[in-house]
């Protein structure tokens, strides 16, 4: 969802979590889909303690993540 070509909500975050952790975005997906069913917050714990994530960049990945799944 953009506006005026820029994305809006989660997607928002992604160019500067690329940036900042050195990652495209389908590496934190992968890493999201290997840790199995999880609730939202035990998946942004563990983007944080296990990969140094800050708590908005895990959060948004967590929330597009989730959002996507069936």
């Amino acid at each position: 969802m953009a506006t005026n070509g820029r994305p809006q909500g989660p997607a928002s975050y992604f160019p500067s979590i690329e940036k900042k952790y050195g990652q495209p975005i389908d590496h934190w997906m992968g890493v999201l889909r290997q840790a199995g069913p999880r609730k939202h917050m035990e998946l942004v714990a563990q983007l944080k303690t296990d990969h140094g994530l800050g708590h908005g960049h895990a959060n948004a990945l967590v929330a597009w993540f989730l959002a996507r799944q069936p």
